[in-house]
């Protein structure tokens, strides 16, 4: 079967919407969904990146880039988990094993947000600064649904389309609320610049 290209343009009070994510859903896709591998940053006292889109099955591992230690969390339904304080790499990666949103914090940076979007199709992708996305995936039936951070209620947009050998462009208006900023306060960057030097002093 020939794949087909669909391209959505997701926008939120009439602005471009980037970190949405938009997929395909259909009974064959669920078969043909295989999983994969993710990574999961943190750099500055922020997870990157904010959005993580993994198919059902998916070990996730969250390194740690910064100087201060963190503990990644979740108490989401889809996915509840709590890794040990740590430094550099944890030892195990985390399985995503249940379609769903997966909220991510820290215990010590309460600040510190992502998500992780466990999906059972493999046709799926992450809209960028224009709030532009591309899926191919093969000719057929699906439902196309959008999810985005700052959806109101968490509600999905969903509708029915049908791909065949010409292009496919949707334009998706979503309803949005502003979302928390994932930035360190000042005095944390501080602290952490601090430490920096001090363990660059040390090493001399």
């Amino acid at each position: 079967m020939h794949a087909a290209r669909l391209q959505v343009v997701v926008t939120g009070q009439g602005a471009p919407a980037a970190d949405a994510v938009v997929s395909l859903h259909s009974p064959a896709a669920v078969a043909a969904t295989r999983a994969g591998r993710g990574t999961i940053d943190q750099r500055e006292s922020q997870f990157v990146p904010r959005v993580t889109v993994v198919t059902v099955g998916t070990p996730v591992v969250f390194p740690n880039s910064d100087n201060v230690r963190h503990q990644v969390y979740s108490f989401s339904p889809a996915k509840r988990f709590e890794l040990p304080l740590y430094s550099g790499k944890p030892a195990a990666p985390v399985v995503f094993a249940t379609p769903g949103v997966v909220e991510l914090g820290c215990n010590i940076h309460d600040w510190m947000l992502a998500y992780v979007v466990v999906l059972d199709t493999p046709h799926h992708a992450i809209t960028d600064a224009r709030g532009l996305g591309r899926i191919d995936a093969p000719a057929g039936t699906y439902t196309l649904r959008v999810w985005h951070p700052g959806l109101k209620g968490g509600t999905l947009h969903e509708e029915r389309i049908v791909l065949a050998d010409a292009p496919l462009e949707r334009a998706v208006s979503l309803s949005l609320v502003a979302t928390p900023e994932a930035t360190a306060p000042a005095d944390d960057k501080l602290r952490a610049l601090q430490e920096k030097f001090r363990k660059l002093k040390d090493n001399r």
